[in-house]
């Protein structure tokens, strides 16, 4: 019992050695056991149980690449950033365009943080953004609740210059948002035609 005891207690119990009569169980039951009585160390297991059966990239996220991202936009899809505190996916986008040539000094990128009053600046941008082949960048749309929905809203506008043949091949919409706030539950999340 004071095996068990000192195994329990352990910071790393995933690691820990198991008291003698079990320490030649197998990896997978060394998870179940996990499971059933230090739910909290199971994560880190996975990960571990993972790495070593079938390698690291499986475990291993890969750093964020905003060329990778590119390569798969099309002009009727637009591309979405989750914000989190800290992150700031401009100068990603940025970099991005100014490989094409596209830049604010220019004309050609779009970026308006949204808030209040800047409803019909973004309606007016997406449109001639759509109709020149220029990139837009929206901001901040969470705070934008109200706007977001409708055909008089993001959702809206965003169908209309998709589904129209005057399109420019180069348009492309950058959207950024926080995730919704689950203190708020009134908080909508973003519409399923922009995600």
């Amino acid at each position: 019992m004071l095996q068990w005891k000192k195994w329990y207690s352990e910071e790393k119990a995933e690691s820990a050695d198991l008291p003698k009569a079990f320490k030649e169980i197998s990896k997978f039951h060394r998870l179940l056991l996990l499971r059933a009585l230090r739910p909290d160390r199971l994560p880190s297991a996975l990960s571990q149980f993972v790495h070593e059966k079938m390698g690291e990239r499986y475990v291993e996220q890969p750093p964020f690449n905003i060329m990778e991202v590119f390569a798969e936009t099309q002009k009727n899809v637009p591309i979405f950033f989750v914000l989190f505190p800290g992150v700031d996916p401009t100068p990603d986008v940025e970099k991005v365009a100014a490989t094409f040539d596209i830049s604010s000094n220019n004309g050609r990128f779009i970026n308006i943080s949204m808030g209040q009053g800047q409803e019909d600046r973004a309606k007016k941008a997406i449109f001639d953004c759509a109709q020149k082949g220029y990139w837009i960048m929206l901001q901040n749309c969470h705070l934008m609740q109200n706007w977001l929905y409708g055909l008089n809203g993001l959702e809206g506008y965003l169908e209309s210059v998709f589904s129209s043949p005057k399109t420019h091949p180069n348009f492309r919409v950058f959207i950024s948002s926080e995730p919704p706030n689950v203190l708020l539950p009134l908080m909508q999340i973003m519409p399923e035609s922009i995600l």
